[in-house]
């Protein structure tokens, strides 16, 4: 089983992946370090984080 790298997009393998890293109780797996650290750096440009949606302020 693969899954979806979700920074490049590439298949990665959750056995073999050495990147990986946990938001919100959802384990994310990278093909490589820089991936990883994109990701970590703003998950919400990649995913749906649940409680990290900002309120956009009503007019």
């Amino acid at each position: 089983m693969t899954v979806k790298d979700p920074v490049c997009g590439r298949q990665v393998s959750p056995d073999q992946a050495r990147f990986s890293t946990d938001v919100e109780g959802t384990k994310y797996y990278f093909c490589s370090e820089e991936c990883k650290q994109k990701f970590e750096d703003d998950p919400r440009r990649y995913v749906d984080v649940p409680g990290t949606a900002s309120a956009s302020p009503k007019p």
